[in-house]
């Protein structure tokens, strides 16, 4: 008899956030949505869409690759080859959650996987040239989820689709919404989204790619603050 295999919820699993950022020159919101009383993990807090990488992610073709600076910081502290699911992993999770779409128009080589579908069935390909990997975290220990979460910053611009249709999105977040980045932090946020507001806040005027991305880093004996560079990390603070 086969036996269903037993799933270890408290490994680290990698994971992809999108920080949707509208109108970030005259009046700056971000896109999120409030997870559920009984979710494990993060309940009722307001987050950033987003979610674990899977198996699949590695296997969808993307129209346009990430920047060449965020693949590079995306390789460094982490094993190889994790840039492209990671990319893929933030334009699935975009759609799924909220219903907005990252791609452009065109159509699929192959059936896509049943992740991949409805997404498919829009008629566009994903593309990850608009995603800009800003900020890095891990899970702390002790929590019933952990994640190695790379944080994604996007322009509103580069969506597809009507930034304020979510129609086709999942029951995972409710209350979607554009907050007002000034406003962010009257709402009930996880400890490391305020963090990532204030990198999202100090990143308002540039347009480019970050060349070093802060990372909090926790494992079993310490936390640690450092930055990836393009070299040997450097720590922050201890």
């Amino acid at each position: 008899m086969n036996e269903t295999p037993i799933i270890d919820k408290t490994a680290i699993r990698n994971a992809a956030t999108v920080i949707v950022l509208r109108d970030r020159t005259s009046d700056p919101h971000i896109l999120m949505g409030q997870r559920g009383a009984k979710a494990a993990f993060m309940p009722n807090k307001f987050v950033f869409p987003g979610g674990a990488v899977d198996a699949a992610d590695a296997d969808i073709p993307l129209a346009r690759p990430l920047p060449k600076v965020c693949e590079a910081r995306l390789g460094e502290q982490s094993v190889s080859e994790l840039a492209h699911p990671l990319a893929v992993a933030a334009v699935r999770e975009l759609w799924e959650e909220t219903g907005l779409i990252l791609g452009t128009q065109g159509t699929w080589a192959d059936t896509p996987p049943a992740d991949w579908k409805t997404y498919a069935a829009t008629g566009h390909l994903p593309r990850a040239d608009a995603l800009q990997f800003v900020f890095r975290a891990i899970t702390p220990p002790g929590r019933p989820r952990r994640f190695d979460a790379r944080f994604f910053m996007l322009d509103a611009a580069e969506i597809a689709t009507d930034l304020d249709d979510f129609s086709a999105a999942c029951d995972e977040l409710s209350h979607l919404q554009w907050i007002p980045l000034k406003k962010a932090r009257e709402f009930d946020l996880p400890f490391i989204t305020e963090v990532v507001l204030a990198e999202v806040e100090g990143r308002l005027d540039s347009p480019e790619p970050p060349e070093n991305v802060p990372f909090f880093k926790n494992d079993d004996e310490a936390s640690h603050f450092l930055r990836l560079r393009g070299h040997a990390p450097d720590w922050d603070r201890d």
